[in-house]
């Protein structure tokens, strides 16, 4: 069986059935179950979480891009600043990154104020911080794979492969 075509099917669409990924891929629908049972037992498969329109809600969310630059703590390098910065409950990613920052932070809040004072208050107080730049997320086009279209392209609203 190919694993990886197995997993790819699946982040891009975790709501698929063992028997309807048995379909797609040609082979028997409890091997599919048990390898799919073995990843998620391995930690390959960490979640199976839903691209949500939130425009299309009444919740207020704010989203913002914050790039980071870290002094590496010796012998740990970034990894304990990450560890330090993904707890907090505002945080919803934490990479590490190439180029100018260290560390690419994806955020949440209520208010743009609210983002704001997490990375002042939060965020740049921290001895390993060195600089932080916030961007705003205006409009989603794209997210995981599923292009945001407008109501009147409703029909076009699907994952692009």
């Amino acid at each position: 069986m190919d694993e990886l075509k197995l997993l790819s099917l699946i982040e891009k669409d975790g709501r698929l059935t063992p028997a309807q990924l048995a379909g797609m891929l040609g082979e028997d629908e409890a091997e599919v179950a048990a390898v799919i049972k073995k990843h998620e037992e391995a930690g390959t498969i960490l979640s199976y979480p839903a691209v949500i329109d939130w425009e299309r809600t009444d919740r207020e969310l704010v989203t913002a891009l914050i790039e980071v630059k870290v002094v590496p703590q010796r012998g740990e390098g970034f990894d304990r600043v990450a560890a330090r910065i993904y707890q907090y409950k505002e945080v919803d990613s934490v990479y590490l990154m190439s180029g100018g920052f260290d560390l690419m932070l994806l955020i949440e809040g209520t208010t743009m104020k609210e983002v704001a004072l997490f990375v002042a208050q939060k965020l740049a107080v921290m001895e390993s911080v060195s600089a932080t730049a916030t961007h705003f997320v205006l409009k989603k086009y794209k997210d995981k794979g599923v292009v945001f279209v407008s109501e009147a392209n409703e029909d076009r609203r699907t994952p692009i492969v």
